[in-house]
């Protein structure tokens, strides 16, 4: 004798599955942006460590602090957002100082991603202080438990 086996509700297990590859890309744009702001608000925070000492020329073999006004400069400049990367099904994105612009120093234009650089990474004359790296290691966890979030409510409003 055989048996048959019949199942109910796989046309709307189906439309499910089509709703969430649709809103899949919108999901993800939004937790994106979401963690994003977090990182980008941690590394202003962090930038607000950076230790000064009024300027004056490292001597040979020596380094110095960064001025008070190359502090100011970094954190008057915040660490902004690029524009999202989308490709297909991926969606991405860097928060930083790659574009932030030019700054007056000593009467000279100078690049603020190269501020942000020297202060960061060190240089011969500069002491290293990575606040960077800083805030990507206390704000990391935070971003991906809001991004984590998000999703998991775009795709539960679709599910329900």
């Amino acid at each position: 004798m055989p048996y048959e086996l019949k199942v109910d509700g796989m046309k709307e297990i189906s439309e499910t599955l089509s709703k969430l590859e649709e809103k899949a890309p919108k999901a993800a744009s939004k937790a994106l942006y979401e963690g994003a702001g977090i990182m980008a608000a941690e590394i202003r925070k962090s930038a607000e460590g950076i230790k000064t000492a009024p300027f004056k020329y490292a001597g040979s073999g020596k380094t110095r602090l960064p001025s008070p006004e190359e502090k100011a400069i970094v954190t008057a400049a915040g660490a902004g957002i690029a524009r999202f990367n989308k490709d297909g099904t991926e969606v991405d994105t860097s928060v930083g100082f790659r574009n932030a612009g030019y700054a007056d120093l000593d009467g000279k234009k100078k690049p603020i991603a190269l501020i942000v650089n020297s202060i960061n990474s060190g240089t011969s004359f500069m002491t290293k202080q990575p606040f960077i790296r800083k805030a990507a290691n206390s704000g990391g966890k935070k971003a991906m438990e809001a991004m984590k979030k998000v999703i998991e409510t775009e795709f539960e409003a679709v599910t329900k």
